[in-house]
């Protein structure tokens, strides 16, 4: 039996959005910008796409930047906005934020901007009087991801928003764990830009997009032919963004229907973990968090040996970002919220997608025990 709990990571793409980009890979193979009809008729893919996009966020389609994913979405979101603003050179993020945002913070830092970290409690909430101490008049922007992809808790969004929008603060979000899972009403957010990434929904790997409030200035990452309106220039991969579409429009529908099967699946297998797996804690918020995200440390072992011993069950999980799989540092993630660095070590992660069911759970709750006490020795 295989069974694949790493949908953090990534997603398997849906056979809907497959179907949906062969013919623009074999068929409609036009440069989006040419204005000869080949051209003409990729465009429309091309817009009806951004048009789909925006219309599960709320917006318009000419706010819709598509990128590369949501490492690039991150990157000009943070790095566009902030030069952008002429009132001055600082900035806010949280200190659990994806490297994607963090380390572009420290590029702009080295370039003479002021960085302000926030920390969060012990279950990865942002703590909002710390955001209210370090907000200023000058401040160009505010960046704090929507959920976790590590503990998965989702952030009161609406509450930051609110503090950034008194002092005409531009706030971004990093959504890319939350797209496709949870609520991404921009005006309801109360957000000025929102990044995410096709393949944590259903969609291609190497596709994404950020959507910027058409009031912010966003000042250019790539510069070269100005397209995606001079913001992100570089010929538009028209498949990938018909497929984003697709799946994104495929996940909003099922939403109302997914977010609690996910939540009662992830209930019942962290209460279970916790029930029969000796030294099990759970990391991240109880009930505020991703609906199929179940994260966990395990006293006196490392998380890397749990994985290869659930591995050999037929269980595929992980110990974290995927980001950081080849690094011995212990997870900044998990370090913001108290955890010593040999407990964020034993930390291993399982993320339930739309594939997923009661018989993987089954297959954890039945393996894990076992897997831990073996690689306890």
């Amino acid at each position: 039996m295989s069974v694949y709990l790493d949908h953090a990571a990534t997603s398997p793409p849906r056979r809907e959005v497959l179907e949906a980009v062969w013919p623009y890979l074999t068929q409609v193979t036009g440069n989006p910008s040419s204005a000869h009809e080949v051209g003409r008729t990729a465009r429309a893919g091309l817009d009806a796409a951004r048009a789909a996009i925006a219309d599960v966020l709320g917006a318009r389609p000419g706010e819709v930047v598509l990128t590369s994913g949501g490492t690039e979405a991150d990157n000009l979101a943070v790095t566009g906005i902030a030069r952008a603003d002429p009132r001055g050179r600082h900035l806010v993020v949280s200190a659990i934020e994806h490297p994607a945002v963090l380390e572009t913070a420290k590029a702009l830092q080295r370039d003479g901007f002021t960085v302000d970290v926030v920390g969060v409690d012990a279950d990865g909430l942002l703590d909002l009087d710390a955001l209210d101490a370090v907000l200023r008049p000058d401040t160009t922007l505010v960046s704090v991801m929507y959920a976790n992809n590590e503990i998965g808790t989702v952030q009161p969004l609406a509450e930051i928003a609110a503090r950034c929008r008194a002092l005409g603060v531009p706030f971004h979000t990093d959504a890319v764990q939350a797209a496709g899972h949870l609520d991404l009403d921009v005006a309801a957010l109360g957000v000025d830009a929102l990044s995410a990434s096709a393949h944590k929904f259903g969609g291609l790997r190497g596709a994404g997009f950020l959507w910027v409030r058409s009031a912010v200035p966003l000042e250019p990452v790539l510069h070269g032919g100005g397209q995606e309106r001079g913001r992100r220039s570089g010929t538009t991969d028209v498949a990938s963004a018909v497929g984003t579409a697709v799946a994104l429009h495929l996940a909003a529908q099922a939403r109302a229907q997914e977010v609690p099967r996910l939540t009662a699946l992830r209930d019942r297998l962290i209460d279970g973990v916790l029930a029969t797996v000796e030294g099990a804690a759970l990391t991240g918020h109880r009930t505020r968090r991703l609906p199929g995200h179940a994260s966990f440390t395990f006293a006196g072992v490392g998380g890397e040996t749990v994985l290869a011993e659930v591995e050999a069950a037929g269980i595929t999980c992980s110990s974290g970002s995927a980001c950081a799989a080849d690094s011995d540092d212990a997870s900044h993630v998990l370090l913001a919220t108290g955890l010593s660095a040999d407990v964020a070590r034993t930390a291993v992660r399982f993320t339930l997608g739309h594939g997923s069911g009661d018989a993987d759970v089954d297959a954890v709750l039945a393996a894990l025990p076992a897997a831990v006490a073996a690689a306890r020795g």
